[in-house]
């Protein structure tokens, strides 16, 4: 299986610099992503862009496998990367911006994955628990009877890259992964919830 991570937006919306370099309790938001894929078993592919060259310098320092995507967007980026890799099976991708997202909650959405038998799975949180972290939520939709935003994790299989694939959408009622950072109170959200798991103090408490 490929795991990817999403890191090449310009993070305008947090306007901090290189968004997966923002300082969580000591270490850049990217480093939790990464850790919790590796605890999962999976050593992930960063994909970054010409928009983030100091966390392309990090991953090469951390010695962290990455790409340089050239195509601009978002789901480019995905399809550049897979199509390049010539990888056909499922693709695990995750954005940079989930720091609270562990080895569990991944096990729990590739179980979903496997058990659903489709070609894809998206995960969504119920959107009053992603706005409770002062998070953005501009996209909304109703899976399983709840007002619920995208989670930023999705499987999708590579030989069906460029293709529109049927998923199973998989509502996750878990603030692990309903912290999305993109705002500034959804950063000190993240600081208070890492800094409890962690038994220390950071910047946000």
């Amino acid at each position: 299986m490929l795991a990817l991570i999403l890191a090449g937006g310009s993070g305008t919306r947090l306007n901090m610099g290189e968004k997966p370099l923002v300082d969580i309790c000591g270490q850049p938001m990217l480093w939790y992503v990464v850790r919790a894929f590796r605890k999962f078993g999976s050593e992930p592919l960063v994909i970054l862009s010409r928009q983030t060259p100091y966390t392309r310098n990090w991953c090469r320092v951390n010695q962290v496998d990455h790409f340089l995507a050239e195509s601009g967007d978002y789901m480019g980026d995905i399809i550049e990367t897979v199509t390049g890799l010539s990888e056909t099976g499922p693709v695990l991708i995750s954005a940079c911006d989930l720091p609270a997202v562990d080895a569990e909650i991944l096990q729990q959405i590739w179980s979903s994955y496997e058990d659903a038998r489709l070609p894809a799975l998206s995960t969504w949180v119920p959107r009053n628990v992603a706005e409770r972290f002062g998070c953005m939520t501009t996209c909304t939709e109703r899976v399983d009877g709840c007002e619920a935003s995208p989670a930023g994790i999705n499987v999708l299989r590579g030989d069906l890259i460029a293709e529109e694939q049927e998923e199973h959408r998989l509502l996750v009622r878990d603030r692990r992964i309903a912290l999305n950072v993109n705002t500034r109170d959804s950063l000190d959200a993240a600081c208070r919830l890492i800094a409890r798991r962690q038994g220390s103090h950071c910047a946000g408490e």
